[in-house]
């Protein structure tokens, strides 16, 4: 079958549309957009500090994000699968700190100051910045396609079946057990 068949982006490895994408072609492009959007829409829900949320929301950043890494793309070397994810993921943590560090940066109204309070926690305020420092830590102590199987399941709620279909690994079961494993070693680093 042709790289520029009708095949949908789901049947496609995220390696293929790459490729297309560094070719130039439109249509990859999009289909990558629409692959990756959601599950980076639903990782970042929730990591905007409320003050920072409000010129921007959560779609505004995901976007400017992508936008940014698909006009990188040449720089991006795939290696394993999962590969991209991390990589789309890092670039998505460090635009969330821009938009904060914008926002600090911004003047506030009183009208801004007092909806504050009726908006949703950070991840961060929620949990507490100490920890997600460790969970980020120990996370990039891992191997990458456990980095991506963890992200994967923990931060965007796949099924292992989901994510073996992701990660091109062979079963269920055999992502169950990466997580498994990688989850161990996070506690273990973040015990320390």
């Amino acid at each position: 079958m042709s790289p520029h068949s009708d095949e949908p982006a789901s049947l496609r490895s995220t390696a293929d549309l790459l490729g297309l994408v560094r070719s130039g072609d439109e249509r990859a492009i999009r289909e990558l957009f629409l692959l990756y959007q959601p599950f980076l829409e639903k990782w970042a829900s929730g990591r905007l500090p409320g003050h920072a949320r409000g010129l921007v929301d959560t779609v505004d950043v995901v976007q400017v994000c992508l936008v940014r890494v698909l006009g990188h793309i040449d720089q991006f070397d795939a290696r394993r699968p999962g590969a991209f994810l991390a990589y789309l993921r890092r670039s998505l943590l460090n635009q969330i700190r821009n938009e904060i560090r914008a926002a600090g940066s911004r003047p506030q109204s009183a009208a801004e100051v007092s909806d504050r309070a009726d908006l949703l926690p950070s991840i961060e305020e929620e949990v507490g910045q100490e920890t997600v420092e460790a969970y980020e830590a120990a996370l990039s102590e891992l191997p990458e396609e456990d980095q991506a199987a963890v992200i994967l399941r923990v931060e965007f709620g796949l099924k292992y079946q989901e994510i073996a279909d992701a990660l091109a690994r062979p079963s269920a079961n055999a992502v169950r057990m990466q997580v498994t494993r990688a989850l161990v070693k996070m506690a273990e680093s973040m015990g320390e």
